[in-house]
């Protein structure tokens, strides 16, 4: 039996309740470290390259979720894990003013915490998800629970911005307490009993861990497809820690309103990726390299606007936000029909390849971004600085549309086959 319709979107609250903690803890902790604790941005750089340096656990995950069965147990911990971090990096936060050394401590240990509970949750929900769902529904699946994560993250940035003003320690930590404690919940309720009422296909544990992913980087899609990865997500994740702060430095923005610039951003992702839902895999119109290429060049453009720091900020950040869900929910397709192909049942292993590209592009790409503008802004003005770094980050998503265009086979999207009484 493979997953329902309704399994698929109880799994897709999961992705929402991960979205909601990571938003926190990437967009709105990093603008208060360096706008009103006026901290070097690459601080908060380096923290977060932390929590994805420790997601290239993420091909061992998955290589477990491949051989060893039980994965809901991974999906619960690892919430857990994240909550305990989100928590913790957030009052972390807080001592700053007090004690810089106590507080970088437990900022790391928070980080740390919290890219192993996104390394452990994350992938194992991913590989439950490949490995259940019935072929044709793949990308489907894959739309339905991205568009959900999305979702918490937009809903999330919003409300919390909403309630963060006028920003003071206690709020603060009001509003990430009832975020963790609301995901962790909302987790355990989503995902318990599915794992015992599908059967996921599973490869035995015929091999060592490293054999399984040698095999799996000699396919020539799969080695592809993770250059694609990293160099996309480079581009896309090089924004997520300056835009707060420019939005702040530059335009003037409130703690509650750059959050909520946050919110407006991915409400954008949301309708980008719910119009290629519906366009690609539901109507047929334009094959998932098109849309890619689509989202990559409409990304470039919009962050241009947002570099020449004239035009208004909020619709071009929307306009970022549709062109990124563009990209970023055709690839996603492309990723669970790829992981399905290849020699032996290695969906888990190929998810997680593919997400500790993706980590490392972002962690490397949020620390560069964070890093290029400290330097920048030693010899530009603040909008120069900020402007030149978004230039460079456009740049990036026109190199990816070019590598997609060579690499990626001009497939349309297989629509997920209905079943009568669904």
């Amino acid at each position: 039996m493979t997953l329902s319709w309704f399994q698929i979107a109880r799994m897709g609250l999961v992705q929402m309740a991960l979205g909601a903690i990571v938003v926190l803890t990437t967009s709105t902790l990093n603008r208060l470290m360096v706008v009103e604790f006026a901290l070097p941005a690459i601080l908060p750089g380096m923290l977060v390259g932390l929590h994805y340096g420790i997601q290239l656990s993420r091909p061992r995950w998955g290589f477990t979720s491949d051989t060893g069965g039980n994965r809901t147990r991974w999906i619960i911990g690892g919430m857990i894990i994240l909550a305990l971090g989100g928590f913790l990096a957030a009052f972390a936060v807080t001592l700053f003013a007090a004690s810089f050394w106590a507080a970088l401590i437990l900022s790391i240990l928070a980080y740390t915490l919290i890219g192993i509970g996104v390394g452990a949750s994350g992938t194992s929900l991913l590989a439950l998800l490949a490995t259940a769902t019935a072929p044709a529904r793949r990308a489907a699946a894959a739309t339905i629970t991205w568009l959900m994560m999305i979702f918490g993250i937009a809903l999330t940035a919003g409300l919390a911005g909403s309630f963060l003003d006028p920003y003071s320690p206690a709020r603060l930590m009001t509003v990430v307490a009832v975020v963790v404690i609301a995901a962790t919940l909302l987790t355990i309720l989503a995902i318990a009993g599915i794992e015992r009422r599908v059967t996921a296909t599973r490869e035995p544990d015929t091999m060592p861990f490293i054999q399984g992913l040698q095999e799996v980087w000699a396919e020539p899609k799969t080695r592809n497809f993770t250059i694609f990865v990293f160099l996309s997500m480079n581009a896309y994740f090089m924004q997520e820690l300056i835009l707060e702060p420019f939005a702040g430095l530059v335009w003037g923005f409130t703690p509650g309103q750059s959050t909520s610039l946050s919110g407006a951003q991915n409400g954008g992702v949301f309708i980008g990726m719910l119009t290629v839902g519906i366009m690609a895999t539901g109507l047929k119109i334009g094959s998932l390299r098109a849309w890619i290429i689509a989202g990559c060049l409409g990304s470039a453009l919009s962050l241009f606007a947002i570099a020449s720091a004239s035009l208004p900020l909020v619709p071009c950040v929307i306009a970022l936000g549709i062109f990124n869900g563009m990209f970023a929910v055709a690839a996603i397709g492309s990723m669970m029909a790829l992981a399905a192909e290849g020699r032996g049942q290695r969906e888990g292993t190929r998810m997680g390849l593919w997400g500790a590209a993706q980590a490392i592009a972002a962690g490397f790409g949020g620390l560069t971004g964070a890093a290029a503008v400290d330097v920048m802004r030693g010899f530009q003005p603040d909008a120069a600085a900020f402007g030149i770094v978004f230039a460079a980050e456009a740049a990036l998503f026109i190199a990816a549309a070019a590598l997609a265009l060579h690499i990626m086979e001009n497939k349309r999207a297989t629509p997920a086959a209905m079943v009568p009484g669904e």
